[in-house]
């Protein structure tokens, strides 16, 4: 009670929350992990104010987790230990474009789509797409990637600036807005993907891009994954300057058309994007249709009018969706490893067995440019056998993964589903994190249990 009186003077009773239905709601992500109740969820509008928050909460000594949209797929922002959850849906202001230098600068709570839209105006576009309408702040914070991360990046390589607040309340500056720095350690790369683990993001200034003048997407299908997964080795190697390359197993592309009432092959099927002008992108195609033709590709087509790109690449944005529509009931459990692209043909097979011998209904599809697949399984999340069975399949996935020297999660993040692979996964150094750890956050009330479990 002393506490939440204190938190009364720091911001107004309409922004902070122990209804019922608030706590639920922010109590769970899309996963399949078992939800947990916050005691208090609070809404802050400005840096100022979060900084209080946690500065409250550490005197206190009482959890806080930062949340976006709940879109995390690992558990990162269930609260296993109450107290606090900031949710930063209000502080969603797009604070500064500034085109000629390609950057912008966004409070957390901005979303992707919002921030895509207010770029147009200028050109420009925002290049990670993890598909979910996700905040940009919770991006940071698992280092998201998605489809377009084979010619971009990653997360981490869009970030010029964050201010953080520190588990003691003070905030620092991560960066600068320089295109390239020698001065210091690289804070940047320390902070985004620490789950909220280290400090809560208030401002992210990111890199854009310009829009491509023009943008060409095709879809080819194959007979086997191995001929698959070969072209894309080939078309990589070639240097062909690919924006995006997906790879789609033939079940998820039969639940695929089942859903967008598409005609698509039902084989194993790689979708494709080129950004360039005319004469180049014509060169690249080219160039791509002889390597596919000499992987035994069975169908491609090209898709240069943006209806049927746009088309193309909601089809298999929705393939989630597309199994969760065909298994009314389930709750689905989506892997994430990555693996050198080498090992990437021989790491699906073993995932597609092993999804078999479980008897679960799923589907693979992966960013096969940088060497990161998803197992999307259809579970009873009620039922404990199901939830050990899944386990199973994705201690097979990651166990090859690391052993083949990937990791155990190339974009979902570590939360509390891939904790426990941390010390395989990181050896000594995973000893360096935990000092960090101590050394910015030594009472360990910022999101507690993840990534660090056996600190907490």
């Amino acid at each position: 009670m002393i506490f939440l009186n204190a938190l009364e003077q720091i911001l107004p009773s309409d922004r902070i929350s122990d209804n019922e239905t608030i706590l639920e709601q922010h109590s769970t992500d899309e996963s399949y992990h078992t939800p947990a109740l916050p005691n208090v969820v609070v809404f802050p509008k400005t840096t100022i104010e979060v900084s209080r928050v946690v500065k409250l909460a550490s005197e206190f000594n009482v959890p806080v987790v930062p949340f976006g949209l709940g879109t995390s797929l690992e558990g990162s922002v269930i609260p296993y230990q109450g107290g606090i959850t900031i949710d930063f849906s209000l502080m969603n202001q797009i604070l500064e474009v500034r085109p000629d230098d390609f950057l912008v600068k966004v409070q957390p709570g901005v979303t992707r789509k919002q921030l895509e839209k207010e770029l147009k105006k200028y050109g420009l576009f925002f290049s990670v797409d993890p598909g979910a309408d996700a905040t940009l702040g919770g991006m940071a914070a698992t280092n998201a990637s998605g489809t377009t991360s084979v010619k971009y990046g990653v997360m981490r390589d869009q970030v010029r600036n964050l201010q953080v607040v520190l588990a003691d309340g003070s905030v620092i500056h991560t960066g600068n807005m320089a295109a390239k720095s020698s001065s210091g350690l690289h804070l940047n790369g320390l902070f985004i993907g620490s789950e909220g683990t280290l400090g809560c993001f208030t401002e992210l200034t990111l890199k854009v891009h310009g829009i491509p003048e023009k943008m060409v997407a095709g879809r080819a299908a194959f007979t086997t994954l191995d001929d698959a997964v070969g072209a894309v080795i080939a078309i990589l190697q070639a240097g062909i300057p690919v924006a995006r390359v997906e790879l789609v197993d033939a079940s998820s592309m039969k639940h695929i058309n089942l859903f967008s009432n598409t005609d698509y092959l039902e084989m194993p099927t790689i979708f494709i994007e080129f950004h360039g002008n005319e004469a180049g992108l014509q060169e690249d195609m080219n160039f791509t249709t002889e390597i596919l033709e000499e992987h035994q590709c069975q169908d491609f087509a090209f898709e240069a009018d943006t209806a049927g790109r746009n088309r193309l690449w909601k089809a298999r944005h929705q393939t989630a969706y597309a199994f969760l529509h065909h298994y009314p009931g389930k709750k689905q459990m989506v892997t994430d490893v990555c693996v050198p692209i080498s090992h990437l043909a021989n790491a699906i097979k073993q995932g597609r067995a092993a999804v078999e011998a479980s008897g679960f209904p799923g589907g693979i599809v992966g960013h096969v440019g940088d060497g990161n697949y998803h197992i999307l399984m259809m579970i009873d999340a009620q039922n404990p056998e199901d939830i050990a069975k899944a386990n199973e399949v994705n201690e097979q996935i990651v166990s090859y993964a690391l052993s083949c020297g990937g990791t155990c999660t190339g974009e979902h993040g570590v939360g509390v589903g891939k904790a426990k692979y941390q010390l395989a996964g990181h050896g000594a150094a995973l000893q360096v994190m935990k000092r960090i750890k101590d050394s910015l956050d030594p009472h360990h009330i910022l999101n507690p249990g993840k990534i660090f479990t056996e600190l907490d």
